[in-house]
Order: structure tokens, then sequence, then C-alpha cells
């Protein structure tokens, strides 16, 4: 799968996730334009997703992250 089509479903579940725009989406939507999943991981840990929600979105971050690997 193409780096473009996982960051496009990471951003469109936590647009849906983030329902309010605000500095921290902001954030959030730079780390996915800079390709940068670390940050992402680091901006996440301050929401408290259920544990169905945790597994998703680790699963869009683990696809992003292989997809950037290979290129």
């Amino acid at each position: 799968m193409s780096t473009r089509l996982e960051t496009v479903n990471l951003l469109r579940w936590l647009r849906r996730q983030l329902a309010q725009p605000g500095p921290l989406r902001e954030r959030i939507e730079a780390a996915v334009a800079n390709d940068d999943p670390q940050e992402l991981r680091r901006l996440l840990a301050a929401f408290d997703f259920g544990p169905d929600q945790l597994r998703h979105v680790e699963a869009l971050l683990d696809a992003w992250e292989r997809a950037l690997v290979s290129g």
C-alpha cells in the first residue's frame, strides 16, 4: 500500500475522532504531512482512546511506518 494512502486513511480516522479543529489537531495533521509517525505517536499519547480505538490507530500507524520504510 502506498504511503499516501496510509496517511489519508490515518488522517480520515483522526479527523473523525477529533471532530473539533484546534492547535493539537493541527500539530497532528502537521506530523502526518511531514511523515513523522514518532511525533504523531507522542501527540496521540495525550488522548484517552478506548482499547478498540487504540488498536485501530496503532494498526494505522504501523502500516504507515511500514509504507515509509518500503518507500
